[in-house]
């Protein structure tokens, strides 16, 4: 079953990026839960969340669509390179999260300024009671570049929730 919901987690986001490619914020703003909230690091580069802040506060609809549609009339799309790196999902299939390496690079319509969304972001996903899926929070970009990285392992979350069942409620 976890390969279905990864269809819709991807789906998700292939739909997400439609809506930044097709300057449409529309197409994305359904999928997020009134919860969702959005941290981001001052630079990619700083990985201690002591450093991060809010951009847009908890989750508001017309705020969002108004700051997404700012951007989109000021800024030039130039590259949207996104790679899915994994899909993790629960065991209860009822969340997931995809860890995500994107290259976003938007210029400034007028002044010609770059500004750049590099890194490697980390999206998390609820499932409702209806079964709808909902984007619930996002890591801002992290450079992970200069780290050792380990190979990507899909049952990461199966030995993480056993070293955990200590903390886990029977």
């Amino acid at each position: 079953m976890s390969e279905s919901v990864k269809k819709e987690i991807r789906a998700l986001i292939d739909r997400e990026t439609l809506g930044l490619n097709t300057k449409n914020p529309e197409l994305f703003l359904d999928m997020i839960h009134p919860d969702m909230v959005w941290p981001w690091p001052p630079t990619p580069r700083d990985h201690d969340p002591a450093q991060w802040n809010f951009v847009l506060g908890r989750f508001n609809r017309e705020r969002w669509r108004h700051n997404f549609q700012a951007i989109f009339d000021h800024y030039e799309l130039v590259r949207n390179d996104r790679n899915i790196v994994k899909i993790v999902v629960s065991v209860e299939e009822d969340a997931a999260f995809a860890v995500m390496d994107i290259d976003s690079l938007w210029r400034d319509k007028e002044s010609k300024q770059e500004i750049r969304w590099k890194g490697r972001v980390c999206k998390s996903y609820t499932r409702l009671t209806s079964g709808e899926w909902k984007f619930i929070s996002q890591t801002g970009p992290l450079d992970y570049s200069s780290q050792e990285q380990k190979p990507a392992d899909a049952t990461l979350g199966a030995e993480t929730r056993t070293e955990m069942s200590g903390f886990l409620m029977p």
